[in-house]
Order: C-alpha cells, then sequence, then structure tokens
C-alpha cells in the first residue's frame, strides 16, 4: 500500500479559500468543492485565518 503523503498549500490559497466561504457567499460545502479540498481542511483554516 502507498504511503499517503500530505499536500501543502501556500497561504495566499488558503486565505482564498476563507474568503470564498466567509466574505463572496459561497456556503462551506460550495467553497472546498470548488477548490478540490476537504470540508475539514477548510474549516480549519476557517479557524486559523
Amino acid at each position: 500500500m502507498p504511503k499517503r503523503t500530505n499536500k501543502n498549500y501556500p497561504n495566499n490559497f488558503k486565505q482564498e479559500a476563507v474568503s470564498l466561504a466567509t466574505e463572496q457567499g459561497y456556503s462551506v460545502v460550495e467553497a472546498p468543492a470548488s477548490l478540490n479540498i476537504t470540508d475539514k481542511l477548510l474549516y480549519n483554516w476557517v479557524t486559523k485565518f
């Protein structure tokens, strides 16, 4: 079984994703789907940024 690697995202990408969910009217389900990330990951970023 191949080892899973974590993907690192730049801070500006994280901030744009948070902006989509909080300021631009996307739902918490729509924003991560459009960015190909998980909703849990976006939630973590929202709490940090």
